[in-house]
């Protein structure tokens, strides 16, 4: 699977794989079965109450499915429910998250790219391109992305094994998902790796940042702490 890497403002460049157009279209299905579910829902309650043929209902049942993708997109964080079921995300290419203006850009092009010719404009693009961007996405500066765990890397450490009487000392960073950690760990490795205090620097706030932690430590002691913590915590759930 393809990867895409982003170099974000904080000067520290992730890694993420992209998601396959299997999977988008699995996503894609998966949203518009609860399309079919709504209606069929919907032309039940309109057949129990005899307003078949009733404009105003008609509308109101297709007011919600018009903008199900925008909606969703922008309040749960880039994704759909039938991304959220795939573990895919929509992100910016350049680290940040995605505008209201990005996520209606991506939505005003899907009828042209989806519904208007099938998908087929969309496939093509995603294929083409190989970096998880539709047009709506290159017009966006935004991606899909595959939100799991990564494959680790020959020489990349794993989850260190953390005691049975171990007292986490960071409570937060139960907050990573087991991506953002599998990512931290790579991140650390390589720093540590060249000595490149500037990358463990800005990976350390990126994780208080993400985490709200605030601490005296220093960075590789921190960060070494929070995956220890992760790793203990992750083990609780």
């Amino acid at each position: 699977m393809s990867t895409l890497r982003i170099h974000t403002t904080q000067n520290v460049s992730l890694e993420y794989e992209v998601a396959s157009v299997g999977e988008r279209v699995l996503a894609t299905l998966i949203d518009y079965a609860l399309y079919l579910a709504w209606f069929a829902l919907c032309g039940v309650l309109l057949y129990k109450l005899g307003a078949r043929e009733d404009r105003v209902a008609l509308t109101l049942m297709l007011l919600p499915t018009m903008f199900y993708f925008l909606v969703c997109e922008v309040f749960f964080n880039g994704q759909t429910l039938g991304k959220k079921a795939r573990h895919l995300r929509v992100v910016r290419r350049d680290g940040t998250a995605p505008s209201l203006g990005d996520y209606c850009l991506r939505w005003l092009l899907r009828p042209f790219e989806v519904l208007f010719f099938f998908g087929a404009p969309a496939l093509l693009t995603v294929l083409i391109n190989g970096k998880g961007q539709r047009l709506g996405d290159l017009a966006a500066g935004t991606a899909v992305i595959s939100l799991r765990p990564r494959a680790v890397p020959a020489g990349a450490p794993g989850p260190a094994p953390v005691p049975a009487d171990y007292r986490p000392v960071f409570a937060q960073a139960a907050h990573l998902a087991d991506h953002d950690a599998a990512l931290l760990r790579q991140l650390v490795h390589q720093a540590n790796a060249r000595g490149d205090i500037a990358l463990m620097h800005e990976t350390a706030n990126k994780v208080k940042a993400l985490t709200g932690i605030a601490t005296d430590l220093p960075d590789l002691p921190f960060l070494q702490t929070v995956l220890r913590d992760h790793a203990y915590l992750a083990t609780q759930e």
